[in-house]
């Protein structure tokens, strides 16, 4: 059975989930960042107009990353001139630094992102800084894409587990997220960047934000798959009222400064989640099976998605 032609889980609403959830797709960034040969331009564009093709409307196009240090990532700019952009997509870019936002303007993005740590070693690691010094790195990129009319994402790492520090707590991913928001940033993406936290967890931390006066609505969460626990993490922060979840299409990626991190959550496993659940998320199942089939060829490898398997056959 081809993956067109494969059915749907039955939709049985529960009472207490968002009744939509935005999928915020970052597979041709996140997935692709840290793959060892590079990627055709080429392949990247047709990827990104495959998936606004199967009803994503928000997806991760690439990052203004030094191109030594993502040499995947080293043809942004020539992308983002060949992107065919649809209408009602959003095609946000992660920038590290004020130089990334300055070539982010010039390419003429509307939505950026960008990537702090929760904690003191992977700053060091990930950023060269210490917990405090990336806030002021951060501070005037966030402070002039708002004057630019940018939306600007923030996304925080580290948020459930760190494999030098072990379980951050939850207090100190607050203290760090609310130091972005405050900043200017919409949205705060809280991550399980080497695929460690649970259910439980999940829940006390955005509990443990709104006991700090930070509204759901601004939280999404991003979850790695190390444990075989993204999809139960997922449902754990849908009933805490997160209706925001970021995924890659074919499980692609993981965290090219986290040697423990596998896979990020399947975009397919999470729709059929979605699905079964009875919440909207405007996806075309079989459309995007077959989109990740066709990218898992270009790689030269199977993709490790539950679901792209089992509908792909």
């Amino acid at each position: 059975m081809g993956a067109r032609e494969a059915g749907l889980p039955e939709r049985v609403p529960v009472d207490g989930l968002p009744p939509r959830v935005t999928i915020w797709e970052v597979g041709p960034r996140d997935g692709l960042q840290n793959e060892s040969a590079v990627v055709p331009v080429e392949v990247k564009l047709e990827f990104l107009d495959r998936l606004a093709g199967a009803g994503l409307t928000t997806l991760e196009a690439t990052s203004f990353v030094h191109p030594k240090w993502v040499p995947q990532l080293a043809d942004a700019e020539q992308l983002l001139a060949g992107l065919d952009r649809r209408e009602g997509v959003r095609y946000p870019v992660l920038v590290p630094n004020e130089r990334g936002l300055d070539r982010a303007l010039n390419a003429g993005v509307g939505h950026i992102a960008i990537f702090a740590s929760a904690t003191e070693t992977f700053a060091q690691r990930n950023l060269n800084s210490t917990l405090d010094e990336q806030f002021a790195m951060f501070e005037p990129v966030v402070t002039r894409a708002r004057a630019e009319g940018l939306e600007v994402r923030g996304y925080l790492s580290m948020c459930f587990g760190d494999p030098w520090e072990g379980v951050v707590p939850a207090e100190q991913v607050v203290r760090a997220g609310k130091r972005l928001l405050d900043f200017g940033c919409s949205q705060l993406s809280l991550g399980d960047t080497i695929g460690v936290a649970t259910t439980g967890q999940v829940a006390k931390l955005i509990e443990t934000f709104g006991k700090s006066e930070v509204d759901v609505s601004a939280l999404a969460v991003h979850f790695h798959d190390t444990y075989g626990q993204a999809l139960a993490n997922t449902e754990a922060a849908l009933r805490a009222g997160v209706s925001t979840v970021d995924a890659s299409a074919g499980g692609l990626g993981g965290c090219p400064y986290a040697e423990s991190a596998t896979g990020n959550l399947a975009t397919e496993d999470l729709v059929w989640l979605l699905e079964g659940l009875g919440i909207d998320h405007g996806v075309d199942l079989g459309a995007l099976v077959e989109t990740s089939v066709w990218m898992a060829g270009q790689l030269g490898r199977p993709s490790p998605s539950r679901v792209v398997n089992a509908l792909a056959g």
